[in-house]
């Protein structure tokens, strides 16, 4: 899962951002820069008194996440089951759902 989605949906607003250099001042490539190591607060997320997440919570936020999204998908199969249970054919519950 997305590491953006998941600090995005720990705090509201655009509290994080990735640095562009590291500690010796090499510039980090982009393909590196979107990990936990190196998110940094951006003035929102310090003026809040936000922290950099630890991985534990990284973690803990990424299994909520796809906890939710599995819940939605069982919950729509669901769905489309009891209108097929109620008698809509295939065709008409791919309409529906299109």
């Amino acid at each position: 899962m997305d590491i953006n989605l998941i600090l995005s949906q720990i705090h509201e607003g655009q509290w994080f951002g990735w640095r562009k250099v590291d500690d010796e001042g090499n510039k980090i490539p982009n393909d590196q820069r979107m990990t936990l190591e190196h998110c940094i607060l951006t003035h929102h997320g310090e003026a809040a008194g936000y922290s950099i997440p630890t991985q534990a919570e990284v973690d803990v936020k990424q299994k909520e996440l796809e906890d939710a999204q599995a819940a939605r998908v069982s919950r729509k199969a669901s769905a489309k089951q009891k209108l097929l249970d109620l008698g809509l054919t295939q065709d008409e519950l791919d309409t529906l759902t299109d």
